[in-house]
């Protein structure tokens, strides 16, 4: 898996048919219909995020790549 920040992230959040429920700080909540859980994804400017965060999340919201 290549290294990915958080804007990307929310990219592929948002082709995925993930909208941005609220912004807290840092931290940008998505959330899906039919879905229980809410992904927090942190978006700290170009900074990539850590390999075992980005996968959680990819794991938590379905992603494949």
């Amino acid at each position: 898996m290549r290294p990915i920040t958080g804007r990307e992230l929310c990219r592929l959040l948002e082709d995925r048919g993930w909208r941005l429920a609220r912004i807290s700080g840092s931290h940008h909540v998505y959330s899906k219909l039919g879905q229980v859980r809410n992904i927090s994804v942190p978006v700290h400017g170009k900074e990539t995020l850590k390999p075992g965060l980005t996968t959680k999340i990819a794991r938590d919201a379905g992603l494949t790549w």
